[in-house]
């Protein structure tokens, strides 16, 4: 009953906000002139999804709390994005994010960049309608054969309230399932705390099933470090803010580069807040669980199936009532980022992609119902795909990771190189985003593509920002018309040297390990 009255207060929400629309202004910005605090918890709660409302936990149960560390890259996170992202970008008042490439790069920047976020939101979503079906499976004690049917109900209602109300419709159902799942949060440490009589699950030594993870190691199959933790989120925080539509999107429904800093400012403090919460959680659950017959079930296991330990916990010791508030919290953080996934992904197609092919709809009802119509089949698309999410092996944390670490940080580097480098261009920026994905996959599916050990997920992103931005600065300066060609012909060789370098790079350190 509490999920059926949460759906029905999501598409209640979607309905009153689609009368108040008279512009796709409107629609996809809120007028401009969106409260900051909203638009910040927005900004967390679409990153903030059932993937991490999950992985938290069991990373920290199955390897150890250094994936916690990662919040001390938050400041810095703050700064590079405060004062030298957002007032470079609420300078141009665009709607889509891509728009600020075309002047710069050209035409087949934008088009390139607008593609990739498209492939990289889609994959996105489809993975977390996956997960979240998965999870919400486990806490009803259904079989597999309902998974389908649970990804159909959640993408169906996160499409039709984003569809019909916008942006200002996703905003406030953001902040509905922000509270949500921190009441979640707080219930499940308060009935462990309950059931242990006091606070012994509190971690007072090291635990025997997890992970050795030091502060940092140059062996690139450690899986997690501190300082790989902290590289790993300040990379993501950054590529995120700099190239995601649903950030940018937010920032520029904000009013002015001040209103949009104190967004980030407010989603920098709840991600602190709630990944510590989720911390304390998962130590919870590993005191909970570590004596616990319930681990008889072959479904639980502090190893190998961690993931679920979360989700059993919630169907079998919160209370009814209160479970069904968790339930609704999980139900909540899948559908926050699938509703600014669809607006956002609607809002790229109608002014980066469609126009090049299509006529634009004249009068507003037309481009509201066509608006209406592309976020439906977004929606429909990512429910096919969230059923090819199951072959991506790992944990919920290195499945996030070896998905959208392939694309946002080649997509950062399109910005960097049209924002921050005076003789960039298109060719060259868009040659730089293929060896960053490159380089990205090298990594993410190294033990697949040689038959060794897998490479630490933590140097995706890292690894994948640096070589785009690389190759891309090079292959700029090689196609610059201005230059010689002997210059171009040493540039084209250094970065094919530089390609060659790193693979070997990573080759002799496998060896060395």
């Amino acid at each position: 009953m509490v999920v059926v009255l949460y759906a029905a207060a999501v598409l209640w929400v979607g309905w009153r906000y689609a009368r108040r629309q008279e512009s796709e202004e409107e629609y996809f910005l809120g007028n401009r002139s969106m409260s900051p605090f909203l638009i910040g918890i927005s900004l967390f709660a679409s990153l903030l999804s059932t993937v991490s409302y999950l992985a938290y936990p069991g990373e920290i149960i199955q390897h150890g709390p250094a994936y916690l560390t990662g919040i001390l890259s938050v400041p810095f996170a703050y700064f590079i994005v405060g004062y030298w992202l957002i007032p470079v970008y609420m300078r141009q008042r665009v709607t889509s994010a891509y728009e600020l490439l075309e002047e710069r790069l050209g035409r087949e920047a934008r088009v390139g960049g607008a593609i990739l976020f498209v492939v990289l939101r889609l994959i996105w979503m489809a993975l977390l309608i996956y997960l979240s079906s998965g999870a919400i499976r486990v806490m009803t004690g259904l079989s597999e054969d309902w998974v389908p049917v649970i990804s159909i109900l959640t993408g169906l209602v996160a499409v039709a309230y984003t569809s019909m109300g916008g942006l200002r419709a996703v905003v406030i159902t953001d902040l509905m399932q922000f509270v949500l799942l921190f009441l979640g949060l707080v219930v499940s440490i308060v009935v462990v705390s309950i059931s242990l009589e006091g606070f012994s699950w509190i971690p007072m030594h090291w635990s025997a099933n997890w992970d050795t993870q030091p502060v940092f190691s140059l062996d690139p199959e450690v899986r997690a470090t501190v300082v790989g933790a902290i590289v790993l989120q300040l990379v993501f925080r950054v590529c995120t803010a700099g190239a995601d539509q649903t950030m940018v999107q937010r920032f520029m429904a904000t009013t002015n580069a001040r209103a949009a800093r104190k967004s980030f400012l407010v989603q920098s403090l709840a991600a602190v807040v709630v990944t510590l919460s989720l911390g304390l959680l998962g130590f919870a659950l590993l005191g909970y669980f570590r004596d616990s017959a319930l681990l008889a079930n072959p479904e639980l296991d502090l190893g190998a199936n961690a993931d679920n330990l979360f989700p059993y916990f919630i169907a079998h010791a919160l209370p009814t009532g209160l479970s069904g508030l968790v339930v609704a919290a999980l139900f909540a953080a899948g559908m926050s980022s699938v509703d600014s996934g669809v607006n956002s992904i609607t809002a790229v197609l109608n002014r980066d992609l469609l126009p090049r092919f299509c006529r634009k709809p004249g009068d507003t009802s037309r481009r509201k119902r066509r608006n209406r119509r592309i976020a439906w089949s977004i929606g429909m698309l990512v429910i096919l795909l969230s059923v090819g999410v199951r072959y991506v092996p790992g944990n919920y944390l290195e499945v996030t990771q070896k998905t959208s670490s392939l694309f946002f940080p080649p997509l950062f580097s399109l910005f960097f190189l049209a924002l921050f480098v005076r003789r960039a261009n298109g060719r060259g920026a868009l040659v730089g985003v293929a060896y960053g994905m490159a380089a990205a996959i090298l990594v993410a599916f190294w033990d697949v593509l040689t038959g060794r050990p897998p490479l630490s997920y933590q140097w995706i992103g890292f690894t994948s920002l640096v070589t785009s931005i690389g190759a891309g600065w090079l292959a700029c300066v090689f196609f610059d018309g201005r230059r010689s060609d002997r210059k171009r012909a040493f540039y084209l060789a250094a970065m094919l040297f530089g390609l060659v370098a790193l693979f070997c790079i990573v080759v002799f350190a496998m060896r060395l390990s």
